[in-house]
């Protein structure tokens, strides 16, 4: 199968890419340590949610970059395996986070919700394209991006 030429490359300089998930991260610990009460939580917290935040962009990448061209062009297909890849990519996310937890001083989520990561990213990348919708950039919802 040829790859797809009328689909735009995504490109984004590494700096950005890093400040962006790591304030959305930070974002996520100050948010459940005040909810908690505790300001402790927040770097431990910030630490795992980067798993999601960072990890869940690479995800992206690896399906936008590597899979996307090698798949039927139709949209169902495209789409279907798309929410495949971002399951089975938050499922291992969540895995990750859960060993990180380990070594954090936090309660580390029970790996028997392994499924949880994989709803929650697509959560996340479905959250995250409707913005990109919304400022009217290629996006899931489109067909592009």
């Amino acid at each position: 199968m040829q790859p797809r030429t009328s689909v735009s490359q995504f490109e984004e300089p590494l700096r950005r890419t890093l400040a962006r998930n790591v304030a959305l991260a930070a974002s996520v610990g100050v948010v459940f340590a005040l909810q908690r009460h505790s300001l402790r939580l927040v770097l431990p917290v910030a630490a795992l949610a980067l798993w999601f935040s960072l990890g869940g962009h690479y995800v992206e990448l690896a399906f936008l970059k590597g899979l996307r061209a090698r798949l039927s062009q139709g949209r169902l297909t495209q789409a279907a395996l798309r929410l495949l890849v971002w399951f089975a990519g938050g499922v291992v996310l969540y895995g990750f986070m859960a060993a990180s937890a380990q070594v954090l001083p936090l309660e580390a989520p029970p790996l028997r919700m392994w499924w949880y990561g994989g709803v929650l990213l697509i959560g996340v990348e479905l959250a995250v394209h409707g913005l990109l919708a919304m400022r009217g950039r290629p996006n899931f919802y489109s067909g592009g991006g």
